[in-house]
């Protein structure tokens, strides 16, 4: 008995010692002013239901630019568009980086969302902006649009005509996946009348985006990431494979047989056709190898 009081004393005063010494390496940080962390935990107690209502009310109390420990992980947190500001125009580079989800921390490593400024996100960064935001490429698809447009009128008319209920998430994301789907691959990867097709491709994006967006402990603890307590990583890894599974397809159908005839105009290449070809130069700095183009692939999607 004696023994164990002992032990669990020793136990006590070893967490608070490193409380302690927690709170000073804080201070001494020199960081903005915000909420006393409690001893593990943090601040986690106060974000409650709505985080973001609730860091808006903490920020009443310790201004705009705040410092608050989640867990064991200390960030900065800005609330005000006059320090936004400062940390996303003036001070962009240096702030630019940030840290990457456990969950997503496989698909970040080649992603041009995740990845940290440098060369190959600049050159991922640059495909993108040349070849599919650019404005001459976006005013080459307006037709694109316009039908696109015209098809989800149609299949509502027809509905409406029957009598029919529509489905307005599912007719809205199927018409939104086909319109990238035609701008990367040159065709529609799900059609509005395919009602189980298209809802469990809704249902595999839906479901990729709730696992990404859900707290995870390694975040706030990054010591227990190893161990992936909740299972999101895993989970996501699943989900992900099912994904990556249709874009494999449509790689190794265009580099073995080219474009399906009536497929595309002529003379005019899709997305699919400009990442192959970069990819097999000599110079390809973006590293388009078949994990980045996956990566690419989802975030356009």
């Amino acid at each position: 008995m004696a023994g164990s009081l002992l032990w669990l004393s020793w136990l006590l005063v070893s967490l608070l010692s490193v409380y302690l010494l927690e709170l000073l390496a804080h201070y001494r940080r020199q960081l903005p002013p915000g909420p006393r962390p409690l001893p593990l935990i943090g601040s986690l107690h106060l974000l409650g239901v709505q985080p973001h209502r609730s860091l808006a009310s903490l920020a009443k109390t310790y201004g705009s630019l705040m410092s608050i420990r989640l867990g064991t992980v200390t960030t900065v947190v800005v609330s005000s568009p006059e320090v936004a500001r400062e940390f996303l125009q003036k001070h962009d580079a240096v702030f630019a980086h940030r840290s990457t989800p456990d969950t997503v921390v496989d698909h970040a490593r080649n992603s041009a969302a995740w990845l940290p400024p440098g060369r190959r996100w600049r050159a991922l960064r640059k495909i993108m902006a040349t070849e599919l935001f650019a404005p001459h490429r976006l005013d080459a698809l307006q037709p694109l649009r316009e039908e696109k447009v015209a098809e989800l009128v149609d299949h509502v008319a027809r509905l409406a005509h029957k009598g029919a209920a529509v489905d307005v998430g599912r007719v809205a994301f199927t018409t939104s996946l086909n319109l990238v789907s035609r701008t990367i691959f040159s065709h529609d990867l799900t059609s509005l009348d395919d009602h189980d097709a298209s809802k469990g491709f809704r249902q595999l994006i839906t479901d990729i985006m709730e696992v990404a967006g859900t707290p995870n402990l390694s975040d706030f603890f990054p010591v227990l990431a190893a161990a992936d307590l909740q299972g999101w990583r895993r989970r996501l890894a699943g989900l992900l494979a099912r994904l990556h599974q249709q874009f494999d397809a449509e790689v190794d159908h265009r580099r073995l047989h080219g474009h399906d005839a009536g497929e595309h105009e002529k003379g005019k290449d899709d997305l699919l056709d400009v990442l192959l070809r970069l990819a097999a130069r000599d110079d390809d700095t973006a590293g388009l190898d078949g994990d980045t183009l996956r990566s690419l692939f989802a975030v356009l999607l």
